[in-house]
C-alpha cells in the first residue's frame, strides 16, 4: 500500500503504456510540448468538465471526479462517471435522493479511437480500480468516448486489462524512483506523431542521425561566426 505521498498522476499511465521515455520526459523532467492533437485533445476535455452534476432520470452524471488508489499509488480524476441503477441483486450504492442501487460507469473523453493501442483503456481501467478501492463495489466496464467519431466505445475490465494496469502503475512507481529517464526506442508510427518528438530528438532517430543533427548546428554556427566576421571586417573598413 502507498501513503497519500507517494501517490502520483493516474493520467500518466495513458503516457506510460504509449511510451515510457515519454512519461518520464513529462513527468521526471518536466517538460512538455503542445501540438495539434494534444491541442484537440484539451478542447474535448474542457467541454466533459464543463459542468459537476447532470441528473437525468436514468443516470446521474458526474464530472471531474476526484479518484485515488493506495493500492496501486494513483490520483486523479476521471472525466466523467455515469452511475446507473442496477437490479437489486447487483451490487450497487446508494445515491443521495435517489431510491434504489447505482452503479458507476466511467467515461475517458479522447479526441479519436486509440487504434492499435491500449493506453486509453488501461487509464480508463485505472479510474475503474479506483472505483472499486473508494466505492467498495465491481465496476465491469466502461467507455472511451471518441470525440472524431462523436460516439462511445466501450470497454470491458477483464482479468488481462486489470493486470495491464498494475503492471504500468508498479513500472511508473519504478522509474519514478530511479530518477533515470528510458532510453529512446524509435517506433516510425508513434514517433512522427508524438508531441514531445522536438525534445526527444535527436536521440529517438539513432547515433546516425544524431551525429548529422550535431554536424548540422556545428556547421549553421561556424557559417553565422563567419558572416558575423565578414560582417565587422567591411564596418571596420569602409
Amino acid at each position: 500500500m502507498y501513503t497519500e505521498e507517494d501517490l502520483l498522476p493516474l493520467s500518466g499511465l495513458q503516457h506510460l503504456t504509449f511510451c515510457e521515455r515519454r512519461w518520464a520526459l513529462i513527468h521526471l523532467e518536466q517538460q512538455w510540448e503542445d501540438n495539434l492533437f494534444t491541442a484537440e485533445g484539451e478542447l474535448l476535455h474542457e467541454k466533459a468538465h464543463s459542468a459537476e452534476v447532470e441528473s437525468r432520470p436514468e443516470v446521474l452524471v458526474r464530472r471531474t471526479l476526484p479518484l485515488h488508489s493506495f493500492r496501486l499509488g494513483l490520483s486523479g480524476q476521471a472525466d466523467v462517471v455515469e452511475f446507473q441503477p442496477c437490479a437489486p441483486e447487483q451490487p450497487g450504492i446508494v445515491m443521495p435522493r435517489r431510491r434504489g442501487l447505482w452503479r458507476p460507469y466511467p467515461i475517458e473523453y479522447k479526441r479519436s479511437r486509440d487504434r492499435g493501442g491500449s493506453a486509453y483503456r488501461v487509464q480508463l481501467c485505472a479510474q475503474a480500480l479506483c472505483l472499486e478501492e473508494m466505492l467498495e463495489i465491481p465496476v465491469e466496464c466502461g467507455a472511451v468516448f471518441d470525440g472524431r467519431a462523436h460516439r462511445r466505445v466501450e470497454v470491458t475490465f477483464d482479468t488481462a486489462l486489470r493486470g495491464q494496469v498494475e503492471q504500468a502503475a508498479a513500472r511508473m512507481h519504478a522509474i519514478q524512483q530511479s530518477r533515470k529517464t528510458p532510453p529512446p526506442v524509435y517506433e516510425k508510427k508513434k514517433c512522427e506523431a508524438c508531441s514531445m518528438r522536438p525534445v526527444c530528438l535527436p536521440t529517438v532517430a539513432g547515433p546516425a542521425s544524431a551525429t548529422r543533427y550535431l554536424n548540422r548546428a556545428v556547421g549553421a554556427n561556424l557559417r553565422q561566426s563567419a558572416a558575423e566576421t565578414t560582417d565587422g571586417t567591411e564596418e571596420a573598413n569602409p
